[in-house]
């Protein structure tokens, strides 16, 4: 018996151990952890803005609005809001296209504060190797044509691929994976016109954002 107890007792003193090693390594890279995943997040977020000018970090003022809305997808979206000397300078919306080909489509859109679009990204998407894929930046450089685009130029009838009658151009083979992010981000840029001011106005959430993950 008195063996099964000092076997005992010596297994809890090495858990006990253990787990304070665990506690003291992670107090000690925990600083260093949350800061490699913001500059990641920042690196992720900044080519949607263009080189657009702006202070701080991108993901220091984060909005969160919650669905219902009258965005693209039916979950809450991420608003990440850039300044400079205080005035609102751009707003990054990551929002879903529900219409793609082979399922939902997770798209950044830049928007610049007077509503141009400063870039377009994909975050996420299951969309056909060598035809829906090439959405992303890093296999055609189809998405960089809505760089500097606004609901009037083009018209917003004209928010469409040039077969429907639009401005945008479809990707070979595909049309469906082009249509929805054309859809999305015309919507997006809507709700930012009829609700710029209250974006900017509103207090930043508190909230812990999640690693983008960008499909480049």
């Amino acid at each position: 018996m008195n063996t099964v107890i000092k076997g005992g007792l010596t297994l809890a003193t090495i858990g006990a151990i253990c787990a304070a090693l665990v506690s003291a390594t992670y107090l000690q890279t925990r600083d260093r952890i949350a800061a490699n995943e913001k500059a990641w997040l920042e690196q992720s977020l900044e080519p949607a803005l263009a080189g657009l000018f702006f202070d701080g970090g991108i993901s220091e003022s984060i909005l969160i609005i919650p669905a219902p809305h009258e965005l693209p997808g039916p979950d809450d979206v991420l608003v990440y809001r850039v300044y400079s000397e205080d005035a609102p300078v751009a707003a990054l919306f990551a929002v879903t296209a529900r219409d793609g080909y082979a399922g939902p489509i997770r798209i950044l859109v830049g928007v610049e504060y007077d509503g141009t679009v400063t870039g377009i990204r994909i975050l996420k998407h299951r969309e056909t190797p060598g035809l829906g894929d090439k959405i992303v930046s890093a296999r055609s450089d189809w998405v960089f044509q809505f760089d500097g685009l606004s609901l009037g130029n083009p018209e917003l009838e004209r928010w469409a691929l040039k077969r429907d009658g639009g401005q945008f151009d479809q990707l070979s083979g595909a049309s469906v994976t082009p249509r929805a992010v054309i859809k999305a981000t015309r919507e997006t840029l809507i709700y930012f016109a009829a609700r710029r001011d209250e974006i900017f106005a509103a207090p930043a959430t508190i909230f812990a954002a999640p690693s983008t993950e960008v499909d480049e």
